[in-house]
């Protein structure tokens, strides 16, 4: 009998953003120089060029600032937080390069509705992830209940016009109204 170790293992996307997320533990929070001493400055980071700024100089006491050093692992720069690499696709054409283990799409910007659709469509067939589209169960149902809909208003639609076309017409006529009495009338 053989002992069969039953260990799952993680991908090497899966380690990346492990250590992304390490690092990023690590990390401060930067913020703008002397922001919390004036509320006209946000805490959004900007980089301090004064000549005697302490946050570019690192002074001791002071917050540190963003440097080069705090970069993340390299094996996750570049990687979606799903885990996928991401490639910009501007037609149907460029689907065929992407490998659907490591690798999804972004459909570019600039793509129209109908380029858009081709793409998709093929994305499908291929069985790639497209990060630029959110696509769920529940809308996936929606759209069949709406083809659905719409085919049984198509058909109720044809029944409608069947039936105009066999009964004629008939003429009706005009309501009889009594003219409504103006105001000074009703005054007196």
């Amino acid at each position: 009998m053989t002992t069969e170790k039953t260990e799952k293992k993680s991908s090497p996307s899966r380690e990346a953003l492990k250590a992304r997320a390490r690092a990023k533990n690590k990390k401060p929070a930067f913020i703008r120089a002397e922001s919390w001493k004036y509320d006209r400055f946000s805490l959004s980071w900007r980089r301090p060029r004064g000549l005697d700024n302490k946050i570019r100089r690192k002074i001791k006491g002071w917050p540190p600032g963003a440097s080069v050093g705090y970069k993340g692992p390299k094996i996750a720069r570049g990687l979606h937080p799903s885990g996928y690499r991401e490639v910009i696709v501007f037609n149907a054409q460029g689907l065929s390069t992407i490998d659907p283990n490591t690798q999804a799409i972004r459909i570019a910007h600039t793509v129209g509705k109908r380029k858009r659709a081709l793409i998709i469509a093929e994305a499908k067939k291929l069985n790639l992830k497209i990060l630029s589209v959110k696509v769920s169960a529940e809308t996936e149902e929606k759209e069949e209940e709406a083809a659905e809909g719409e085919e049984q208003e198509q058909a109720e639609e044809e029944e409608k016009e069947v039936k105009k076309k066999e009964k004629p017409k008939k003429e009706k006529a005009p309501k009889k109204t009594k003219p409504k009495p103006k105001k000074e009338e009703e005054k007196q």
